[in-house]
Formats: structure tokens, C-alpha cells, sequence
């Protein structure tokens, strides 16, 4: 099979591999689209070239032992477990069965390979680290939410799955994908866009304007730079606030100690324990916790697929880069440069170019 590697500058290289094997509770899906992240090119700047692509959408080839739920043929969406073997920016890809779930009758691939990882970080940051009124729960009163980057893939699922919790009002921080922001709000409930274009000072007096006299105590930060913490610290509670941000491994020393920062890491949905790297870890391991990530990430994958079959839960929007795998160094370049807006680029697989040597004939 064909499989895009992606080192530094992002340099994307095709090269032939071997169809891996499903092992037992994985999924081996033949890969219609891939959709494409920021981290893809941010890790490759560090670690060793390999295939970052993380975002299935395809057709199931073959299951592993104790994968009950799918069988070949099935149409699916799958989040590849990141930094292992076998990602998505290749013709077959493997993904974990708990991680994968089956796509509705008028999903196409190409929607359902803007969901995987970033909706899933919505998730993980709205209810494991913000802790906020899950679906089957909603909240019963105000419950002001900041959400930083509203146009992003993740800022956007982060909008859609708060209005499925009944979360109101939603400020909303964009800039020129906030067209796109205003299809995602419910301005009768509150909920209102900052423009962050027209500078800091104005960003943090439209968010104190949007409140109307509400005290907010939540904020989803999907940016994590150009001062958008520092933003957000200025207009959260003295008391009983939280923020979570998207990036790892940044000086966040500027958020004010009353506030309690978390950092949400959508890896955390491998692990058995979803409290690692947290300060309950140590609480979580003595209790002897047997669920975690593994069974969150199983759930919302599902109510991600009822969502897209009723209509509530909506695709992001997409560009299709041309060239199949030979188009992801464009798209990592894109995303480099910033050059996406309310926009997730993915790549059609079939579209590889095939590159004939002269061996091919003898």
C-alpha cells in the first residue's frame, strides 16, 4: 500500500508498506478520506518521520478477535491512536474498535473525516477536564461557557456539543470565520461572537458586554496563544473558575492561581485511567478505577454517530487538497502557515499518484 511519511519543514515522502493486521479489539479500514490536524506538522518538528494522520473515514477491510460491533464492509470514522504505527495518511490504516464508529445513511467520507480527533477533544475538554453538564444531563440554568477560536474545527465541535448540553450563553471569540460561527450559535439564548481582530483590549470588554451581568466560570481556550489565556484570565470568576487549553508543554504562569487551568490532551482516551497526568491520578489508581477513556471515547463516538443520524451534530466544514496522499505536504503546509479558516482540509485517497519504475514491467 501507499503511505505518506511526514518529517520536519512539514516534508511529506510516499512510500510503499505493507497492509498491517488488525490485532485483537482493532479495526483495518481501507481509507476513502483523511482528514488533517495541526498536530501533524507540530509533531513531525520533533519526533522522528512517520505517518501522523490520525482522522478515518473509510470502509472496513478486516476486524481483530473480540470486535463485535463492525464486519467488513461497514462504513466508518475512526480516530487512529496517535504516535503508533499505521495512520490515516496511507490506503488501509488501523484504528482501536472503542475509537470507531459506524457513519449514518447521507454522512459522506468526506464529512466524517473532519470528526474524529477534534470532536473528541471537544469532548474530552467540555467533560473530563471542565467538567461541564454532559448531554444526557443538560444544564438546567445559565451556565456562561468562553469558547477561544470558535471557527477551528475543535472550537467549533466544542460549540456544537455545548448547545447539545443545554450550555448558554456561548461567547464565541472568532475573527474571519465568524460567518461560519454565527450558523453554530443560538442568539436567543444569550450566545454572541467577540471578534478577536480588533485587539486585545476590545476582545476582553466584548466578552464582559456579552455577559450581561453573568459571571463566568468556564472557558474552552482552542487557540492557547497569541494571548488569548491572558484574555480569558481577565474576564473569568475570582472564584470556582476553569479554563482548559489545547496545547501541552507552554508557560501558562500568566493564568492567575484562582483560576484552574487544565490542559486537554484527546490522547487521554487510550488510556485506562482518564485521570493521568492530573492531580487525581494518585486518588484514581488507589480506587482501582477499572473505566476511563477507553469507555468515554466508545460512548461519545456513539452519540456522535446518533447526533449525525438526527441531524443536531453537524460536520465541519472541509476543503479537499488534490493529489490524494501526494497533496498532505500542501495541507500540513496550509495549516503551518495558517491559511485555514472554519475550513479542515482532507485528502482523497484513491487520488495517489501512482509512481511506475521501470521494475514494474519485468
Amino acid at each position: 500500500m501507499k503511505e505518506a511519511i511526514v518529517s520536519k519543514g512539514p516534508s511529506v515522502t510516499i512510500k510503499d508498506s505493507p497492509i498491517p493486521e488488525p490485532k485483537t479489539g482493532q479495526i483495518l479500514i481501507k481509507v476513502a478520506y483523511s482528514g488533517s490536524n495541526p498536530k501533524d506538522w507540530k509533531v513531525a518538528e520533533f519526533v522522528d518521520p512517520h505517518n501522523s494522520g490520525d482522522d478515518i473515514a473509510g470502509i472496513v477491510e478486516e476486524v481483530g478477535d473480540n470486535v463485535f460491533e463492525f464486519k467488513k464492509g461497514d462504513r466508518v470514522a475512526a480516530f487512529h491512536q496517535m504516535f503508533c504505527p499505521h495512520g490515516s495518511f496511507a490506503e488501509y490504516a488501523i484504528a482501536w474498535s472503542y475509537a470507531t464508529f459506524h457513519l449514518p445513511k447521507g454522512i459522506s467520507f468526506e464529512e466524517a473525516a473532519t470528526i474524529p480527533l477534534a470532536a473528541m477533544t471537544a469532548a474530552v475538554g467540555l467533560y473530563l477536564r471542565l467538567e461541564l453538564p454532559q448531554p444526557w444531563t443538560p444544564a438546567l440554568k445559565p451556565t456562561p461557557l468562553v469558547v477561544y477560536g470558535g471557527s477551528g474545527a475543535v472550537g467549533a465541535y466544542v460549540i456544537k456539543l455545548a448547545q447539545a448540553s443545554n450550555i448558554h450563553p456561548i461567547i464565541a471569540v472568532a475573527g474571519k470565520g465568524a460567518d461560519y460561527v454565527e450558523t453554530l450559535i443560538t442568539r436567543s439564548r444569550g450566545d454572541t461572537i467577540v471578534d478577536y481582530r480588533k485587539g486585545d483590549d476590545a476582545v476582553v470588554q466584548g466578552i464582559k458586554d456579552a455577559l450581561s451581568g453573568y459571571e463566568v466560570k468556564y472557558a474552552f481556550d482552542a487557540v492557547s496563544e497569541h494571548n488569548s489565556f491572558q484574555n480569558i484570565s481577565k474576564v473569568l470568576a475570582k472564584e470556582g473558575s476553569k479554563i482548559t487549553l489545547i496545547l501541552s508543554g507552554r508557560d501558562y504562569s500568566a493564568i492567575p492561581s484562582y483560576i484552574e487551568p487544565s490542559t486537554t490532551t484527546v490522547g487521554i482516551i487510550f488510556k485506562p485511567n482518564i485521570y493521568a497526568g492530573t492531580k487525581d491520578e494518585a486518588v484514581a489508581k488507589e480506587a482501582g478505577l477499572k473505566t476511563g477513556g477507553q469507555e468515554f471515547a466508545l460512548v461519545y463516538y456513539r452519540l456522535f454517530a446518533r447526533g449525525l443520524q438526527e441531524g443536531w451534530f453537524k460536520p465541519h466544514p472541509y476543503e479537499v487538497i488534490p493529489g490524494g496522499l501526494n497533496g498532505v505536504e500542501k495541507g500540513l503546509s496550509n495549516l503551518k502557515n495558517g491559511l485555514a479558516s472554519a475550513v479542515k482540509y482532507i485528502f482523497k485517497i484513491e487520488d495517489t499518484e501512482r509512481v511506475i519504475s521501470c521494475s514494474s514491467f519485468l
